[in-house]
């Protein structure tokens, strides 16, 4: 991963704006483009094959289920599996078979089904920090359990094309750093992270004071690091979390975007997304060799690369503007092959639902 040294800024500007009023013009603009267009849900055909076109509601599971057998070797393996009533101890059973038939063992990633921004991923060592996982977890829903990718390169590769192209491209890659301190051999992890910029702001996830997050336990904060040990504050990367993303798009090359294109047509109707991959090191990836999916998103999915907390602000929502001018651009080539957007009705009903769900789930990890 590329040094962070240079960076001016360690907290971007839009990140400090809340998200209500943050994503007010691009919901202005969702509208604007609705009437252009005639429908206010047309994105939900962008990807035709996936519920909503993987705006809010879909199964992480079923996307990846989509990926043709050519390319599933890319795939990090996971197994399914439907939360039933009953205790934890029966469902760990149920866990472990699933596991042991695909060959999967210990740690394993556990995250929900349907889930957003990292919510409910949590990394089990062992069968009981499984079987704690399973207690809390919502009965009468799914969850994944993934096995975990030893790279610590973490990217986000957005991939498009239109309907009748023959080739796609990737036009947005993301290098996603997970949050982290730098110990100096005198200070406590706590005292770290509260003098760190970046860490400090999301002091309330690391210190375990978030309702949302685990973060770390109080023996841990009273460690004193090493001096220039690199200390990892959470297992996911997410930008909610703290995680920091860094825009390489002027490093994506052909033989990348022909990698992410054989993998996107290998799936039936995926023209919009994003890829979310742990790689070996960036030179590989940019040949498009030693990563590993972790997850696919559809038309709700972000080019993340606009969170770089050096892109100015006009270019954040000029960079949104684009990428929703394209979604709804190929969802419109999708109508007029013949496919229908969801009613407003459904589409607002996902919506509830995944909000409701993403409140039950387990703390992340």
């Amino acid at each position: 991963m590329p040094s962070l040294a240079r960076l001016s800024r360690l907290v971007a500007r839009a990140e400090r704006i809340p998200a209500s009023l943050f994503y007010l013009p691009v919901v202005l603009r969702w509208f604007r483009l609705s009437l252009r267009y005639r429908s206010l849900t047309l994105p939900t055909i962008a990807n035709p094959m996936i519920e909503t076109g993987g705006f809010w509601g879909e199964s992480k599971s079923s996307c990846m289920d989509q990926v043709g057998e050519p390319s599933r070797h890319w795939l990090a393996d996971y197994v399914t599996l439907a939360r039933r009533s009953g205790d934890a101890g029966e469902e760990l059973a149920r866990a472990m078979a699933l596991m042991d038939d695909a060959g999967l063992g210990f740690p394993v990633v556990a995250k929900p089904d349907i889930g957003w921004q990292g919510r409910g991923v949590r990394l089990a060592d062992d069968a009981e920090q499984l079987r704690r996982y399973l207690a809390e977890f919502p009965t009468g829903e799914r969850l994944l359990l993934q096995r975990p990718v030893p790279h610590d390169g973490e990217a986000g590769v957005f991939y498009a094309r239109l309907p009748g192209e023959a080739e796609g491209r990737v036009f947005s890659l993301t290098l996603r750093y997970f949050p982290f301190v730098i110990g100096d051999g005198r200070s406590t992890l706590r005292q770290l992270i509260l003098r760190d910029p970046r860490a400090g702001w999301k002091s309330r996830y690391h210190l375990g004071s978030h309702p949302e997050h685990l973060g770390l336990g109080r023996q841990d904060q009273e460690r004193v690091p090493d001096e220039g040990e690199l200390v990892r504050l959470a297992f996911i990367g997410s930008l909610r979390v703290g995680g920091l993303y860094r825009d390489m798009r002027e490093r994506i090359t052909p033989a990348l975007s022909r990698r992410f294109d054989a993998i996107a047509r290998s799936m039936p109707e995926f023209y919009f997304g994003r890829f979310d991959v742990r790689f070996e090191s960036l030179e590989r990836l940019l040949a498009g060799e030693g990563f590993s999916i972790i997850e696919i998103n559809g038309a709700g999915a972000e080019a993340i690369h606009v969170w770089d907390p050096e892109v100015p602000l006009r270019t954040v929502y000029r960079e949104l503007f684009q990428a929703q001018d394209l979604m709804f651009e190929i969802a419109a080539r999708n109508r007029a092959r013949g496919y229908r957007p969801l009613g407003l009705v459904r589409f607002l009903r996902l919506a509830q639902c995944q909000h409701r769900l993403l409140g039950r789930y387990p703390r992340s990890g």
